[in-house]
């Protein structure tokens, strides 16, 4: 496994507290259990908060080319772990985004060991891309729903004339 540089020592979001160093995490003071893919994931994503890490970058920075692996099922099982040791869940994020065929994002508000918190920067931009994510969304269901009535309309018309 190559190691994952970090840019900060120690670093805590909610009750967690990430120790690079020392590759620990905590929550309330009590080590979590958290293998190394799953810790390495989660710090290439604190190194960037707010921002996507693209699953290319995951795959370039934790799986060398030099080793086979099914790398979507790798990813899947690490971030399924990391999200279990974090109490997250895709459904409803807390600190993981998962952003489909793209990669992830983590959302949390992070601060340094000295309580600096260093996420806020980040987290106004971040908002504004899921919210311009969000808007997409919904404009692209509008434009499928209409599609499907219209479909509908001249299908019972052909039907029925």
């Amino acid at each position: 496994m190559q190691e994952v540089p970090s840019s900060r020592a120690t670093l805590r979001f909610a009750d967690f507290e990430i120790d690079s160093r020392s590759g620990e995490v905590r929550k309330n003071g009590i080590r979590v259990k958290l293998q190394e893919q799953p810790f390495q994931v989660l710090r290439i994503l604190l190194d960037q908060p707010g921002e996507v890490v693209t699953r290319q970058e995951l795959q370039r920075r934790i799986w060398p080319a030099d080793i086979f692996v099914d790398f979507d099922h790798g990813l899947y099982n690490a971030v399924k772990r990391l999200r279990e040791a974090l109490g997250d869940t895709a459904d409803t994020p807390r600190f993981i985004e998962t952003l489909p065929k793209r990669g992830y994002r983590f959302i949390g508000t992070l601060s340094e060991q000295g309580g600096t918190d260093v996420s806020a920067l980040v987290q106004q931009p971040a908002r504004e891309t899921i919210n311009q994510e969000a808007s997409a969304r919904r404009s692209l269901w509008i434009v499928i729903v209409f599609g499907l009535i219209a479909v509908a309309a001249v299908l019972a018309f052909w039907l029925f004339r």
